[in-house]
């Protein structure tokens, strides 16, 4: 039967960063794949990871800078991202911030992201 998911759970996270999962580890249980919407305020950035999971990430407003061993990938509103398990990446934003969706397969879980400080 199909599940309604109306009120997502607040993932808290440093650097006033705002996540909302609609399905995943922490709102459904799901360890397959993971549903969240993000709003990450001007400048923002996180440390380097090397994830073990897929994401795909679709930039709603702003833009998402993407840096990677090849480079720096801007993804405008609009556009999508598909990074892969074992790459090794760094999210951060541009002066206007950012909304966006992330989907991870499998589902996102902090350990499973290996972030480097």
């Amino acid at each position: 039967m199909p599940e309604l998911i109306s009120t997502p759970a607040r993932i808290p996270v440093p650097g006033g960063k705002r996540i909302e999962e609609y399905v995943g580890r922490v709102a459904t249980g799901t360890s397959t794949a993971s549903l969240a919407r993000m709003h990450a305020p001007a400048g923002w950035e996180e440390p380097a990871q090397v994830p073990e999971f897929d994401e795909i990430t679709l930039v709603l407003d702003g833009r998402l800078l993407v840096e990677h061993d090849g480079g720096v990938t801007e993804v405008p509103a609009g556009q999508a991202v598909l990074t892969r398990a074992g790459e090794r990446v760094r999210y951060r934003v541009g002066p206007e911030g950012a909304d966006y969706v992330a989907v991870c397969v499998p589902a996102f879980e902090p350990g499973l992201a290996h972030r480097q400080d």
